[in-house]
């Protein structure tokens, strides 16, 4: 009765009280393939404040992860975040992309929507809030030369992409290191939210030549006054 009551009283508040699952829950969902299909190791690029890190790890993923950040300000965050969990590496303040050198990467008001390439209206209309406000230089690496670091003839690779707009630059730069990543999370824009990028079937795509097939489609990104969806988060599995 208690329960009907309470549930009751949350649709009444615009609540939706359900109990949590892979069905209902994207975080969990994808916490629940990484951990099913055996993944032990875990690439975050692009990991901001640690936020898809901590995420699994609440819901019981225990293996390695290796996160990569070029934020000078969100790379100090994310260590700090990391240093009491022995498997959970933070690699030096970099990013990644198709070549090795320097960039210059723009900095948003809220961290996250930070990119090297150049943030167009549409985002800024849907959210005001992601502005660029700033710019620093980083090193920017080819995921080929750092994987090997973690690699392992035991490990079972998952790659996860979060770097708004260079997720081609990214693919580009792992090179054959590619076909060791059983898995991937990428960010799928369905319209050019920065100047350059590539599309989700462009994305989609690329990863289908290198056998891996998107398994989950899951919503993002909604410009909230036409409720349009601007980008969604696609995983994809090696058959």
């Amino acid at each position: 009765m208690f329960a009907s009551v309470a549930k009751l009283l949350a649709e009444m508040s615009g609540v939706d009280l359900r109990r949590m699952s892979p069905m209902s829950n994207a975080g969990l969902q994808v916490a629940e393939i990484i951990k099913r299909q055996g993944f032990n190791l875990v690439f975050d690029v692009g990991a901001n404040l640690g936020q898809f890190a901590t995420d699994l790890r609440k819901h019981k993923y225990e293996g390695r992860m290796v996160s990569f950040e070029p934020l000078s300000q969100a790379h100090r965050k994310l260590c700090e975040e990391a240093k009491s969990d022995p498997k959970w590496i933070v690699h030096r303040r970099c990013g990644l992309g198709s070549e090795s050198g320097k960039a210059v990467i723009n900095i948003a008001a809220n961290l996250a929507s930070s990119s090297i390439l150049e943030m167009n209206q549409v985002h800024i209309d849907a959210a005001p809030y992601s502005a660029y406000n700033g710019s620093e230089e980083i090193d920017v690496l080819r995921l080929d030369e750092v994987a090997q670091d973690y690699l392992t003839p035991s490990s079972k690779a998952f790659l996860k992409i979060d770097t708004q707009g260079f997720e081609q630059q990214v693919l580009e730069g792992a090179g054959k290191v590619l076909d060791q990543f059983d898995g991937a999370l990428l960010e799928l824009s369905l319209v050019k939210l920065y100047d350059g990028q590539k599309l989700w079937l462009d994305l989609v795509n690329l990863l289908s030549k290198r056998g891996l097939d998107l398994w989950v489609v899951n919503q993002g990104f909604v410009e909230p006054h036409s409720l349009r969806t601007l980008q969604v988060d696609g995983l994809f599995l090696r058959q």
